[in-house]
């Protein structure tokens, strides 16, 4: 019998209306603005209403991740689904996918199997239209700040030092280093300039992280653009953007409503890549869900030293959120990758592989566990290649450092294979201290949070500050804005920074080639190695095997 793909089985769900989803979660008639048939934004008076609830936050993180993907998002539906078989009011909180993944190497991002979110096909194509509004607000910016060297300049904004970049939600290598304003005078002035993807622009981490439109627009007249000639930062209400900025986002900021295989409620909305900035879903979508929902949980981008420790240093930290617990995603096929097999040998059964891979699943828990204070749960999202004896090394690996572990279930068989996990998630929450509390206090030095971050979370010896870095660094201290938090920026395959170095590396130096203040967004941007905001496409893109008949039916989205 041939395995269904993720959209036929997406194609073949019963969907509900979703205003019946709505009524799950008793939001008003009111509040409600559809958006066709299974999809709805949720107006942000419903928070404003609800406020006063709060229900537990629960988040998904994942072990150092291989290239293929370990499945963090389809466990995070998958345990939705769980919590709700089990009689509890659970809401899901994701990010939107964007096309450039869609069309690159994912082919979609809507978890897997039976455990998805829908209608598949909207939310990775265009959905509500909010990556769309980010780009045209980002956009507009760039547009008045040429227009305003064109029209004589008055903030004397230093062409070669403007630091905004125009967006596109695409992978398109061709547009990372572009040169504009060529054909004379009436067309513009003449400089270098390049694109960064949609997801990277600093204006979808503000959405994420504005708690109103009142703070979207503070956040937006933050953005520095550049510097003028005297070496003074120029700020977007410098040149008048952030009101009308505002007003092409002001649809964008609503969370959005649809459901799961299983009809229950999943918000989605915002999405920042965790490599290259905070990977998590909105504030706006997160309060929502917690104020509607008894259990609200939530996924962070890539392996946990990236998007939980961003999810757990700088969005809890500015939203005032306090997680109830985490759940570990692992698979046997990346451990066993971290312990030394190759690519073509992880279908294979290698037990000593998986042993010595398991010490990159001890470094993720005691970050979650120790270091950020959180009750953890492993869940080990099966694959068909798992062999028994392979998952039982694993479960003894786990429970010989009294280590929560259950098998997850969710891609073959939905909700019903997440009920083991949904129940120790439910039992350490209850019997197991949260004391939650983020991995260094920002008012240290610049540098100081950035070690902090490598010694205590990658397993580091030190940093080394590349000169251009060091200067950024000082100029950020010097104009006050050094008490922000860190959005560090690095390879997702490794601890280091160095892709190369698999399971559990140590002694290593993190090197910082740059430093970017995202005064808007409330983050300090520090790089290392050469992390690409405008990805490319592969040799084989997955934009070749998507097609759609005469009827309107997608066909290869996964």
């Amino acid at each position: 019998m041939a395995i269904k793909s993720d959209i036929q089985i997406a194609q073949e769900s019963k969907m509900r209306p979703i205003a019946d989803i709505a009524k799950k979660l008793k939001i008003k008639e009111e509040h409600l603005e559809p958006y066709g048939h299974y999809k709805a934004k949720i107006s942000l008076d419903t928070l404003a209403e609800n406020k006063q609830k709060e229900g537990k936050l629960i988040l998904v993180s994942a072990i150092t991740p291989t290239p293929a993907g370990e499945g963090k998002t389809t466990t995070t539906v998958g345990l939705g689904d769980a919590l709700c078989r089990l009689g509890k009011k659970a809401v899901i909180t994701l990010r939107e996918p964007s096309l450039g993944p869609v069309f690159g190497i994912k082919g979609g991002a809507a978890g897997g199997g039976y455990a998805q979110v829908v209608p598949m096909e909207d939310i990775n194509l265009h959905f509500t239209g909010d990556m769309h509004a980010i780009t045209a607000a980002n956009n507009l910016l760039a547009a008045l700040i040429d227009n305003h060297i064109q029209q004589g300049n008055t903030l004397d904004i230093d062409v070669k030092r403007i630091t905004w970049k125009r967006c596109v939600d695409m992978n398109d290598r061709q547009l990372r280093y572009v040169i504009n304003g060529l054909g004379g005078k009436v067309n513009g002035v003449p400089r270098e300039d390049g694109f960064d993807i949609t997801v990277a622009s600093e204006v979808m981490a503000i959405l994420c992280l504005a708690t109103s439109l009142k703070n979207l627009k503070e956040r937006l007249e933050k953005i520095i653009i550049g510097y003028n000639r005297s070496d003074a930062p120029v700020y977007a209400k410098d040149l008048g953007a952030a009101g009308a900025m505002a007003a092409l986002l002001k649809e964008a900021i609503k969370p959005n409503l649809v459901q799961t295989l299983e009809n229950n409620p999943a918000i989605i909305h915002g999405g920042p890549f965790a490599n290259i900035a905070h990977g998590c879903n909105s504030v706006l979508a997160t309060k929502t869900a917690l104020a509607l929902g008894d259990y609200v949980i939530t996924e962070a981008g890539f392996g946990a030293d990236l998007g939980a420790e961003k999810f757990l240093d700088i969005k809890c930290r500015a939203a005032g959120l306090t997680p109830a617990a985490a759940v570990l995603v692992a698979t046997i096929r990346a451990l066993k990758f971290h312990g030394g097999c190759e690519k073509t040998e992880l279908t294979t059964e290698n037990c000593a592989a998986l042993e010595h891979g398991i010490e990159n699943l001890y470094r993720h828990y005691d970050n979650l566990h120790k270091t950020f204070g959180l009750p953890v749960v492993v869940a080990i999202n099966r694959f068909p290649t798992d062999t028994e004896e392979e998952i039982n090394t694993l479960k003894n690996l786990c429970k010989k450092r009294n280590i929560p572990v259950e098998l997850c279930e969710v891609w073959a068989d939905g909700g019903k294979g997440g009920e083991a996990v949904a129940k120790t998630l439910l039992s350490i929450m209850e019997t197991e201290e949260n004391s939650y509390a983020p991995a260094y206090d920002t008012h240290l030095p610049v540098a100081e949070k950035i070690k902090a971050i490598v010694q205590k979370i990658y397993g580091g010896t030190d940093i080394a500050l590349l000169p251009a870095a060091k200067a950024e660094i000082k100029k950020i201290e010097d104009l006050g804005y050094g008490s922000l938090p860190i959005c560090m920026a690095k390879t997702q395959y490794s601890f280091s920074d160095n892709a190369a170095l698999r399971c559990a590396p140590s002694g290593f130096t993190v090197t910082i080639k740059s430093i970017r203040l995202a005064l808007g967004a409330g983050f300090i941007v520090a790089q290392s190695g050469d992390i690409m905001t405008m990805p490319g496409l592969p040799k084989v893109p997955s934009a070749e095997k998507i097609d759609v008949d005469e009827k309107g039916n997608i066909s290869g989205l996964f």
